[in-house]
């Protein structure tokens, strides 16, 4: 597929498209034969192994047996063949950009689980086509991005569920109901962190060159990233620790482990923002003087203006680093155990703990499990189960993105993801891009901007008295505080840092345009 998106035609003919073919009866569109969408949810699945292999799965054997698989697409045969013998009435392609312009007719749907540096250009031109968008997070690889897609959703109108499973979890809606009978007071902190990463990171790029597997087309797995030499132990996890195409720890899982915060707490943008991170990766591993790997530990503190007037400082740490000790536990115990709530495994993904003026509660990632401090409070909770629960919790995640594409768009429910009331979850999902999905993406990628330009060296020039002109390189944009514009999505004080804002793509790969 060489001259795929370079096809002029296909980018031109989106706009046109979304309009054309917006989701009716087969008997309208035509193609293949299936029944109208109103009963079942015919997807495109963008990716099929790894994470797209536990989406597919999910859609393909839900309890009402409402979606069905009806295209595959990956770049790397080594994924898609278990795919394409477990579901072989499906279409295949290599190429996603073909099989959007030939086959739009036939699917309803998009799911999307590849590498982050090519989720926001599958992900728009889905919804141009007017397709309901499942997109697993981080959203985007770039602030840009995020923003694009979240004026894309409220524009077409589809259904849109980003891939951040704890968000249904019934933990979130404990504590919501927790902070409403304000069992803590007022929230003055939030503490994050995970166990993340645990692929290679803060490493020099490799220099070996070995051949480029024949089950993979390297070029198309590239994308929009810069034209890069394959090389071993990257494709199909390791990626996640290089800035050309992942999104390091932060992307990972501040998704799911900041996002009640943000749901729960009603937050916007930050304010403001600082960073620290290992030192080692800046200064050996170099590229035009920025660095290729993300460093293996960070630490980030935003500052969040809440809508009372009082400020919210929400912590980030990733690479092993946890929140001080609360007094409230015993010595003994394991504090990520104890904190993350997940007994025999100490080193679990992360957790959130949110300390208000009257008390403390920890909780695993998503918002699972939360508890208060001390545990021994825990036996006298009595507060009422107000918000609906989701069935199957996070299986139900994707569950309930299929029933609310098939029931149409619906927005009447209060912005920023917001909990339904009784009566309100028909067409509901939990993380929709146009009021909660997008602009969290925007947080969390603002704090990787944050990490980049930490590690930006400047080469200075100064006379000294014994060795004359000497060279040095200077970190300008280190242990300094950030003050962002969320509106204008950027840096106000230290202009290098908004050159991570928004990527060019790749020659051949267009721009991303509404």
């Amino acid at each position: 597929m060489k001259k795929t998106i370079g096809r002029r035609k296909f980018i031109k003919d989106s706009a046109f498209t979304a309009a054309a073919f917006s989701i009716v009866p087969a008997h309208v569109l035509g193609g293949r034969k299936h029944v109208a969408p109103s009963d079942k949810l015919y997807i495109a699945c963008v990716g099929c192994g790894g994470e797209a292999e536990n989406d597919i799965q999910h859609f393909a054997y839900a309890p009402k047996k409402n979606a069905v698989i009806a295209f595959l697409c990956d770049v790397d045969d080594r994924m898609s063949d278990p795919r394409r013998k477990e579901f072989p009435k499906a279409g295949f392609y290599h190429d996603w950009r073909e099989m959007f312009e030939k086959e739009h007719k036939n699917f309803d749907a998009v799911t999307v689980a590849i590498p982050d540096h090519n989720h926001a250009i599958v992900g728009l031109n889905a919804m141009k086509l007017n397709k309901h968008l499942y997109l697993q997070k981080p959203l985007t690889h770039d602030i840009y991005e995020a923003r694009i897609l979240t004026e894309a959703a409220k524009k077409y109108k589809v259904v849109t569920q980003m891939g951040d499973q704890g968000a249904s979890f019934d933990g979130v809606r404990t504590l919501k109901e927790w902070f409403d009978a304000g069992l803590i007071g007022d929230i003055e902190k939030v503490y994050n962190w995970t166990n993340r990463p645990v692929w290679p990171q803060g490493i020099p790029w490799p220099t070996d060159r070995p051949p480029v597997p024949k089950e993979l087309n390297w070029d198309l797995w590239l994308g929009t990233a810069p034209q890069t030499d394959y090389i071993g132990n990257l494709v199909p996890f390791n990626w996640r620790g290089w800035w050309r195409f992942g999104t390091g720890a932060l992307g990972d899982m501040a998704c799911h482990i900041i996002g009640p915060s943000f749901k729960l707490l009603g937050l916007g943008y930050p304010t403001e923002v600082t960073c620290d991170a290992t030192t080692i990766y800046t200064g050996i591993f170099k590229e035009a003087d920025d660095p290729l790997s993300i460093p293996p530990s960070t630490k980030l503190r935003y500052t969040f203006k809440r809508d009372n007037g009082k400020e919210l400082k929400l912590y980030w740490m990733d690479g092993g680093m946890l929140p001080e000790r609360p007094d409230e536990l015993d010595e003994d115990v394991n504090l990520n155990e104890a904190l993350a709530g997940v007994p025999g495994l100490g080193d679990y993904e992360g957790g959130t703990l949110f300390i208000g003026n009257k008390g403390k509660i920890s909780c695993g990632w998503g918002g699972r499990n939360p508890r208060l401090l001390p545990l021994s409070l825990n036996n006298a909770i009595d507060v009422e189960k107000k918000y609906p629960r989701v069935k199957g919790e996070a299986n139900g995640h994707w569950w309930q993105w299929v029933d609310a594409a098939i029931a149409g768009y619906n927005n009447d429910y209060e912005g920023n993801g917001a909990l339904p009331m009784p009566g309100k979850e028909k067409a509901y999902v939990d993380s929709p891009i146009e009021d909660y999905a997008g602009p969290l993406t925007e947080t969390v990628l603002m704090g990787n901007l944050l990490l980049r330009s930490f590690g930006l060296r400047v080469k200075t020039k100064r006379k000294d008295p014994v060795y004359g002109e000497v060279e040095d390189i200077t970190t300008p944009g280190r242990y300094i505080s950030y003050k962002w514009d969320g509106a204008n999505m950027r840096i106000t004080n230290f202009e290098p840092a908004n050159q991570y804002v928004k990527r060019e793509y790749r020659n051949g790969w267009g721009e991303l345009k509404l």
